[in-house]
């Protein structure tokens, strides 16, 4: 029989702008009485790797452009916010009151850039947000080597974020950066039970993983940022959040 079993890393502190994660990490897991093992996955909240990458942003600190008053008053929105949104934007395809759907500058689409105010705290006056980090891939390859070579043993790292759908309500853990985890697993060709060969199947198996491992995070108090994996079912390779973007001429929906 297989299983994955997924458990959130005890005793993260909060993060600040300059935070070693990778030290924080290897603590944790210590904490939590883990020994790292090949094949394991380490999920990691974007949060703490925003924060530690000091993506935090004094709205204080933002001039809006007029383009930002415009879709400020049109969402009911705070125009530095918008501002922001705009920044971190390729292009905004809808807005309405609440709400800012955009093309990230990573290439995925979703709501008001991925920019966050929730758990997000300053040292000064003012409202701050927390922007996505800027190469989530790299920030991930990153912190994998690292703690590979601390432990000697080959993991993968990813980096997830809580996205909305477009036709579900709810928001659900997605993957934004990730090494050594397949993004996808093309299934064609497989057979079925009944020998019938699969001619469309690609599963998105590192966001399959990151909405497992955001159930076990939580949104709101919990403080359980990183979520250790083991018995992911598919071999560990080389992945990158590209793979997971739809092609611009495949999205029907645009």
């Amino acid at each position: 029989m297989s299983s994955l079993t997924l458990t959130t890393l005890q005793n993260i502190p909060l993060i600040r702008q300059g935070d070693n994660l990778t030290d924080i990490i290897l603590n944790a897991l210590r904490e939590t009485n883990i020994e790292l093992q090949d094949n394991d996955i380490l999920v990691l909240a974007q949060k703490i790797v925003s924060k530690a990458e000091g993506r935090m942003v004094n709205l204080a600190d933002v001039t809006p452009s007029p383009r930002a008053v415009e879709l400020a008053e049109q969402t009911g929105k705070d125009p530095r916010a918008v501002e922001l949104v705009l920044q971190e934007s390729a292009e905004v395809l809808r807005a309405r009151a609440g709400a800012i759907i955009v093309e990230h500058k990573l290439g995925f689409v979703c709501a008001n850039a991925g920019i966050d105010q929730s758990n997000v705290k300053g040292d000064g006056e003012g409202e701050y947000v927390l922007l996505l980090p800027e190469d989530p891939d790299n920030s991930a390859r990153e912190i994998r080597n690292a703690i590979e070579k601390a432990t000697g043993k080959k993991i993968g790292v990813m980096i997830i974020d809580s996205h909305g759908r477009a036709w579900r309500v709810g928001t659900l853990g997605v993957c934004i950066g990730l090494s050594g985890v397949p993004a996808l697993i093309d299934e064609r060709g497989w057979k079925d039970l009944f020998d019938y060969a699969l001619k469309i199947t690609i599963v998105a198996v590192a966001d399959e993983l990151a909405a497992a491992a955001s159930l076990m995070m939580g949104q709101a108090a919990e403080g359980t940022p990183i979520v250790h994996a083991r018995g992911f079912p598919y071999k560990l390779t080389e992945g990158s959040l590209k793979e997971l973007i739809r092609p611009k001429e495949q999205d029907m929906f645009r």
